[in-house]
């Protein structure tokens, strides 16, 4: 895997330079999330840092605090609500 150092902004991190993994088009996830005691968990999106002059083409990236953003979702099949082992019970009433 390949990573490239990318600028934090804002947030617990601000002003760091971390490595991050990079996907296969060389481009960092759209979150970072950072964990912190429990279940807080602080939420980076990613923008670019500078565009090219001609083609306007993402020139680096950096992420910037979103602090009233939730944790991403995972989609399908990830998300798909959890089914029941057994056959349902029927209810009595008393």
């Amino acid at each position: 895997m390949h990573t490239e150092p990318v600028v934090f902004s804002g947030g617990p991190l601000d002003g760091r330079v971390l490595p991050v993994l990079t996907g296969m088009t060389g481009r960092p996830p759209k979150f970072y999330q950072v964990p912190v005691d429990g279940d807080r968990v602080h939420v980076y999106r990613l923008e670019p840092r500078a565009y090219s002059r001609r083609l306007r083409l993402p020139r680096g990236w950096r992420y910037v605090h979103a602090p009233d953003t939730a944790p991403p979702r995972r989609h399908w099949p990830w998300s798909r609500p959890s089914r029941p082992s057994g056959p349902a019970a029927p209810e009595q009433d008393g």
